[in-house]
């Protein structure tokens, strides 16, 4: 019991100190849990092999959990949408990556068996530190972060097929023990193991198989709902989470008795049950014990890493590890320029992916358990993997790198390439995102001419499309401006999504033209001060007016009147303004706000005066309450 304590005291203070570190210095969670196991493991020896050895056992049932989670998040609707990436784009990317790793590995001297179960491992590529790195990065809807999405779905898709195929390339009598049903994820069935197939001929190993699998479809398609009912008119909410495990727990064991991987079984579960309105029920209940236990796992095979295999050859190693990385990133810039991607989507596709993943832990745990690949060949497997892990931070630095110098040459490009504006306008629109198309439509539905200018081309083949016209080019160049009309507008609205363009600009028309009305677009307090600096006379914040509707509304469905409601909306609006030009003239663009103490001063009294107001509004007119 001490020894349990103690490992698991150590396991947890490490987890607890290093993950939120290394999530902090933008590294993500797993190289935080693999850290924490190589300080405590091959650095410190605070836990030994055995140890780790034990618990791996445990955490692996995270892996089963995760593939659940997956399960849960895929929609089969979205799945089909999806299925010309997922099947072309994820599928070759895994095929001809296994294919020129196998290759490879064949011509190292490598036996066939051994080269394609090496070719499967590398050819994953890490879902949590992409995924996470995509959404900090704002990339996500990005081209190239679909793309990158797309990839790494079908990834952890493949990862099924993968655990049942890698027990076949151990044995020779592949076939045989297919039909015996003796294949099951986490080692050999000895004499006193539970199974519901051994000793059953062949057809009735199959059909017990085919049983458990309909069990699964037919559980989640029609008893799922009746048990929840069940469960929920008995009011405890810790008797969801016992069902969320039961369902995973249960899955993976019937998964076990036939021979079958659990985490085949779970992850079928989980697409059944992806458009159930218990889906996130499940997953929030399932959520805190997967990522504990995943993070057990990598911290496992953190401390199981074997420093001693590096030092004894360094070289090799570093070799193996850049090695990798140039195949799959070859592969995957040849792919991605076939499947139409250029500039910065090509460079994040190509550089995003080019790592291996943590389910490559999984798969070299899981490979020299059914002895597919010899103990050397994992311990230096799992160092290359990490090691490539670690670098996909540099990789993603980069590929920011890359992304600008693509940037400066297709800006180049475009300002050759931009439209012949021949039209010109008492309006000129610049920008021709949401905001912008509004603030169109409003002046040309009302009988004015506009003219849009925008760099964006698919923004204006697509005002095209609806018979609206627009020109492209860069706003914020001066000979496109002119031809716009910039002489004779009366009105400039800037409506760029680019704070520094907007600024630019305003500052550039405001010089041209000191008596053109300007209305620009900024997205906070901060952009509407530097908008002001520039000269802007009407400044938007783009989400102020909605957030001031929505408060009105709040007002009227909380005692006042529909009218009190208008009028401390109004007075809110009119108080704002004037707070916005007095704030203005004491903000200083080389000063944070929380240390301007003239500013934090001002700020406090018009608040002040902002309640008195508003109080004294209301107070003027009681007949008016409802």
């Amino acid at each position: 019991m001490e020894d349990a304590l103690y490992t698991a005291t150590i396991f947890l203070i490490t987890a607890v100190i290093a993950v939120p570190i290394s999530s902090r210095l933008g590294l993500g969670s797993v190289l935080g849990y693999l850290a924490a196991g190589i300080l405590i493991g091959p650095v410190l020896g605070l836990v030994g092999t055995h140890e780790a050895d034990e618990l791996l056992h445990y955490a692996e049932f995270g892996v089963v959990m995760m593939l659940f989670i997956i399960g849960l998040e895929l929609d089969p609707r979205a799945l089909w949408a999806m299925k010309d990436k997922l099947l072309g784009l994820g599928g070759l990317q895994i095929g001809l990556t296994t294919g020129a790793v196998a290759t490879a590995c064949i011509f190292l001297g490598f036996s066939v068996n051994v080269a394609v179960a090496t070719g499967l491992i590398f050819a994953l590529s890490s879902t949590a530190i992409v995924l996470q790195t995509l959404a900090e990065k704002g990339l996500m809807q990005t081209s190239g972060g679909r793309s990158t999405f797309s990839v790494l779905l079908a990834q952890d898709i493949a990862v099924i097929p993968m655990l049942a195929l890698l027990p076949l390339l151990a044995m020779p009598e592949a076939l045989e023990i297919a039909t015996s049903g003796a294949i099951a994820e986490g080692g050999h069935v000895d004499e006193h193991s539970r199974s519901l197939v051994e000793g059953l001929p062949g057809w009735g190993v199959t059909l017990v198989t085919l049983g458990a699998v309909g069990s699964i479809v037919l559980g989640g398609l029609y008893l799922m709902r009746p048990v929840f009912r069940f469960i929920h008119a008995a009011h405890l909410p810790e008797m969801y989470t016992a069902l969320a495990l039961l369902i995973v727990v249960g899955i993976a064991l019937l998964m076990e008795l036939v021979g079958l991987s659990p985490a085949l079984g779970t992850f079928l579960a989980g697409v059944l049950l992806a458009n159930s309105e218990f889906r996130h029920e499940l997953e929030s209940d399932i959520a805190p014990f997967k990522g504990l236990l995943l993070g057990l796992f990598f911290i496992t095979v953190g401390a199981q890493i074997d420093f001693n295999v590096f030092a004894r050859a360094p070289g090799q190693i570093i070799g193996l590890t850049l090695g990798l990385i140039a195949i799959k990133a070859s592969i995957l810039f040849v792919l991605g320029r076939a499947f139409g991607l250029r500039h910065r989507n090509l460079w994040l596709f190509t550089l995003g992916l080019a790592q291996a993943g943590e389910f490559g832990f999984v798969l070299i745990t899981f490979s020299e358990q059914q002895n597919v690949i010899p103990a050397w060949a994992a311990e230096k497997y799992l160092l290359i993997v990490a090691l490539t892990m670690l670098v996909t931070p540099l990789l993603f630095i980069l590929h920011d790198v890359l992304s600008k110098m693509t940037s400066d040459r297709s800006e180049n490009k475009e300002q050759r390439e931009h439209d012949e504006v021949d039209e010109t306008g008492p309006v000129i629109i610049a920008g021709i995102g949401r905001f912008g198309q509004i603030v169109n439509r409003l002046v040309r539905s009302s009988g004015y001419q506009t003219v849009v200018l925008d760099n964006d081309m698919k923004a204006i083949e697509n005002m095209r499309s609806f018979g609206v016209k627009g020109f492209f080019g860069d706003p914020t160049r001066p000979e496109i401006l002119h031809a716009a009309g910039l002489r004779e507008a009366r009105v400039l609205v800037v409506a760029l999504d680019n704070m520094e363009a907007s600024i630019k600009l305003v500052a550039f028309a405001r010089r041209e033209r000191p008596e053109l009305h300007i209305i620009a677009r900024a997205k906070d307090r901060g952009n509407v001060y530097r908008l002001y600096k520039a000269g802007a006379d009407d400044i938007v914040r783009e989400m102020f007016d909605s957030s001031l509707r929505a408060g009105r509304y709040v007002l009227e469905n909380i005692g006042l009147s529909d009218y009190e409601a208008a009028q401390a909306e109004k007075a809110f609006y009119k108080h704002d303004r004037y707070a916005m030009q007095e704030l203005a003239q004491l903000w200083r663009e080389d000063m944070p706000l929380s240390k301007n103490d003239a500013y934090k001063k001002r700020a406090k009294s018009l608040e002040k005066e902002l309640q008195d107001a508003m109080l004294a509004q209301l107070d003027s007119d009681p007949e008016e309450r409802a």
